[in-house]
């Protein structure tokens, strides 16, 4: 008899429960993996991303992805925001293979949950810099150290709305 492994499936690497993700990364971490956070909306997901998540997770074993819900979002970047609404934003990017684990935060930033999980790395996009960083001061705190992922940032939803609604209205 010839015992087939069950294949994970992307929703099981939603993981939404902090605490749980917390001992899960501890685990991990105890065995001496690298354990990268990083965080943002990921609406409407384009090359950009694909680009930063996958430098991202270059830089150590595990891949966090930490996604603004859906209140947070609108807050970040304005009434209509997110398109994609969490649930379905979480299960896409759980369907990248560089991406292990997906997790969602409710705070105008992700500094709390910083505090929670305690990646070794946090990785941001190369628009930010240590100055920059809303999260510097969590950051150095607990010694987690501060890498700037992907490439220049040329992407962005908001362009690829701007791309679309243009030519919705050039239709016409």
């Amino acid at each position: 008899m010839v015992v087939v492994p069950r294949k994970l499936k992307s929703k099981d690497k939603i993981v939404a429960d902090p605490k749980g993700l917390a001992a899960i990364l501890a685990g991990l971490q105890s065995q001496g993996k690298t354990v990268v956070l990083t965080n943002g909306v990921f609406d409407l997901v384009h090359v950009g991303h694909v680009r930063y998540l996958e430098d991202a997770r270059s830089r150590g074993d595990f891949l966090v992805v930490a996604l603004n819900s859906d209140e947070s979002a609108e807050k970040l970047k304005g009434k209509g925001h997110p398109v994609t609404p969490l649930e379905e934003r979480m299960e896409v990017l759980a369907g990248f293979w560089f991406v292990d684990y997906v997790t969602s935060f409710k705070d105008e930033t992700v500094g709390p949950l910083l505090e929670r999980l305690r990646p070794n790395l946090y990785a941001k996009g190369t628009d930010y810099t240590l100055k920059t960083l809303p999260e510097r001061d969590v950051v150095k705190a607990l010694g987690i150290e501060a890498v700037f992922v992907g490439d220049r940032k040329a992407h962005s939803t908001s362009k690829l709305l701007q791309k679309i609604r243009k030519r919705k209205f050039a239709e016409r």
